[in-house]
């Protein structure tokens, strides 16, 4: 109990502190009214009169989005992180801000040699030497939650070791507990703010960062792509030492290759540009639309090409996934923008979304032909589809439809494809490169094993609802009987109606039994209870009569009703 308060208390030290140093830079960067309208002004009188003058910027300065992200970069690697996710979002985002908040860089002095050293001794559980014939203590890249050295393993083997930055896990968390505080007060505070769901969306950040500071993950992650391209000779995946990774090291193979970046190199190292942005291109989009486990981040930096033409990527952290039916609703989506069939699109954005106010969809449907009119006279192949999709989301938010967080990713990994695609060819076409790769999987939807499945899948839900059918409706005829379950209406004017609500409750309960009866019939057939007439089981074919006969006069009573 007393280290429990021990520990409570450090905590909100730290968190006082933190929040103070957070309020501070906001200050210093002139957000006084942002603190103002969140409420937190009335606690800074510790911060002293003269820095909260600094509230008032000087109009000759920096913008208000160019101060927004250099006070990410002030507060460090969750704000810096933060601020890369939110320029995704260009939902929500003013195009200025996600222009600026692009800007923002993941990189950090390096921790000393003796910490990288202490904290790999402290994973292995055993020295470096026992390990690895040689270790460089400079290390070859610095980032916010890691940084990356190289060594050579006993047997000769070159690797990179990943060492996570020692207290970064409870410095983030310390951060992310105060954005889950701060975004609640935006979402009260700020007029418009609850559309965007801040909380939610910090959520969602917090649940990417703690998959990213669990080097394990990344383990996982390159072992899966691994298995995704068994047998490809068109792609290298770097092998993962897991025996000596952990959640706190990550120990891979060393990658000796030319950037893609660096295209002015391919001639002299027998490269072929054409072949490599035709390959990269092909290796993103069966990574999106065969595995739905693709690259969130693939810019030049993370691109390797090897002899042969042989793609790499590297860095696994960070990782986009789709389910089968997401990959299909962006087939559909795609197939849609190349027919220029609006319908297509809206009902493929419409599921993608999760809307559902369709009397909105004659106006949706308007304004997606119109974004595709824009682009109507554009040869394909100048068309970058990352931004198209964007843009697309972007023309949507006024009815209310945001995209689910994957869509964003996709985006960006599209775009930055586009950007590295363009830098090698002249004549790369992402859209030309899809549009196979979405046929396809609109192909299988079709085919025979699929619909086998389905129908099997189908027929199988089918029969537990059957199976549980007659159960629940007994469950609600008792729970009508005993007054547990009542309808009320009410009306106003509408008089006249009421005097049939009797006759109609009544033909309720009778269309409830007759349904019963016939299900529980159905049941008793399917299942072949005895005694039999003419092969056929007695007591389902009697229930199936019974309810034919008593059916008959509720069927012509509509008939009926309907002529009139």
């Amino acid at each position: 109990m007393l280290m429990d308060r021990v520990t409570a208390i450090g905590k909100t030290y730290r968190h006082f502190s933190r929040y103070r140093e957070i309020l501070r830079v906001l200050l210093k960067h002139g957000f006084g009214d942002l603190m103002q309208t969140l409420g937190v002004h009335r606690h800074l009188s510790w911060l002293g009169r003269r820095q909260a003058a600094l509230a008032s910027r000087d109009e000759n300065g920096p913008s208000r989005y160019a101060r927004i992200r250099i006070a990410c970069e002030e507060l460090g690697p969750t704000f810096t992180k933060l601020g890369q996710l939110l320029s995704l979002r260009r939902d929500f985002m003013p195009p200025d801000l996600a222009a600026e908040l692009e800007k923002l860089q993941d990189h950090v002095p390096p921790f000393p040699n003796g910490q990288a050293r202490s904290r790999i001794e402290e994973s292995l559980g055993r020295p470096v030497e026992a390990v690895f014939r040689d270790f460089n203590g400079t290390p070859l890249a610095s980032a916010s939650i890691a940084q990356v050295h190289e060594a050579t393993l006993l047997d000769g083997t070159r690797v990179v070791v990943k060492v996570r930055r020692p207290g970064i896990r409870r410095q983030m968390e310390t951060d992310m507990e105060i954005m889950m505080h701060l975004a609640g007060l935006i979402e009260k505070h700020v007029e418009g703010a609850a559309l965007f769901e801040p909380v939610k969306l910090v959520h969602e950040f917090a649940r990417l960062t703690r998959h990213e500071l669990d080097l394990s993950t990344e383990s996982s992650h390159l072992q899966r792509f691994a298995r995704n391209f068994a047998g490809n000779a068109e792609i290298h995946v770097p092998k993962v030492y897991a025996e000596l990774s952990s959640e706190r090291m990550l120990v891979m193979e060393f990658i000796d290759g030319l950037k893609v970046s660096n295209v002015e190199a391919f001639a002299a190292h027998g490269l072929d540009r054409e072949i490599v942005a035709e390959r990269g291109t092909r290796l993103v989009l069966e990574q999106i639309f065969i595995h739905g486990f693709f690259h969130a981040d693939p810019h030049p930096g993370n691109l390797m090409v090897l002899p042969g033409n042989v793609i790499c990527f590297l860095d696994y952290g960070q990782m986009g996934v789709l389910s089968h039916h997401q990959r299909e609703l962006l087939s559909d989506l795609i197939i849609g923008l190349i027919a220029r069939d609006e319908r297509r699109v809206a009902d493929a954005v419409f599921k993608l979304s999760g809307y559902c106010r369709f009397e909105q969809a004659p106006r949706i449907e308007a304004e997606i032909l119109n974004f595709i009119e824009a682009y109507l006279y554009k040869r394909l192949g100048d068309v970058n589809l990352g931004r198209l999709l964007t843009e697309l989301t972007q023309s949507l938010v006024a009815f209310g439809i945001h995209m689910p967080a994957e869509f964003f990713v996709l985006s960006k990994s599209l775009t930055t494809l586009d950007g590295v695609g363009r830098q090698l060819s002249p004549r790369f076409d992402v859209i030309g490169n899809a549009a196979p790769f979405a046929k396809r999987l609109l192909r299988d939807r079709f085919s025979p094993g699929r619909l086998t499945r389905e129908l099997a899948a189908a027929a199988w839900e089918f029969q537990e609802l059957a199976r549980g059918l007659p159960r629940e409706i007994h469950e609600l005829l008792t729970l009508v009987k005993g007054g547990e379950v009542r309808l009320k209406f009410e009306h106003r004017g509408l008089e006249p109606l009421a005097a049939g609500l009797d006759l109609f409750s009544r033909r309720i309960s009778y269309a409830l039994i007759l349904g019963a009866l016939v299900v529980g019939s159905g049941l008793l057939f399917r299942a072949g209870a005895g005694p039999h007439w003419h092969g056929m089981p007695l007591l389902g074919l009697t229930g199936l009569a019974l309810g034919l006969f008593f059916a008959l006069p509720v069927l012509w009573a509509f008939f009926r009703q309907t002529r009139k």
